[in-house]
């Protein structure tokens, strides 16, 4: 029994390990991974987690921001930025109002050919792509997670995204 608890010790600090890498904190709030989605390497940072949801050029990528009290704008601000980042975005767009971990939640979604790349930067179009974006007004500020990628992919994971949302500890 004395070798065999070394390694129980190890693997339980393994196990552990490896659930915590399913955990993205933010903003004081802990969103945990849904099954089947990637962790990715922010690739700016700006992002505070990143995750690739989706294989190939079917991929879509889901994308944690978070700029401090008060930064990047209000909820109404984003919104507006993230359906301009769309042609006619504002004509298909929606947003609802929910909560997740006792704070509001703004859920905005739209979708048609999406104007890909940096605020300031070129654009690349991509058709038939949709949003599906959460602004969770936590107490130390919001965070914003945006959801980009082809419609049938962004379709398809909108129940596991807004499971992990809501689920925010």
């Amino acid at each position: 029994m004395k070798r065999i608890a070394p390694f129980l010790t190890a693997l339980a600090v393994l196990t552990a390990s490896a659930l915590q890498a399913e955990d993205v904190e933010v903003s004081g709030l802990t969103f945990t991974k849904p099954e089947g989605w990637k962790n990715e390497k922010p690739s700016s940072q700006m992002r505070k987690a990143q995750f690739s949801v989706g294989e190939g050029d079917k991929a879509g990528e889901v994308v944690f921001f978070y700029f401090g009290q008060g930064g990047a704008g209000g909820v109404d601000a984003n919104v507006k930025r993230w359906y301009g980042q769309f042609k006619g975005g504002a004509e298909k767009g929606k947003s609802e109002k929910a909560k997740a971990a006792g704070v509001p939640v703004t859920y905005v979604t739209t979708e048609g050919t999406y104007l890909s790349g940096p605020p300031r930067g070129p654009k690349v179009e991509k058709a038939d792509y949709a949003l599906l974006g959460a602004i969770v007004e936590s107490k130390e500020g919001a965070i914003f997670i945006k959801f980009t990628g082809p419609k049938a992919t962004v379709e398809g994971a909108t129940e596991a995204f807004k499971k992990m949302v809501g689920a925010a500890k």
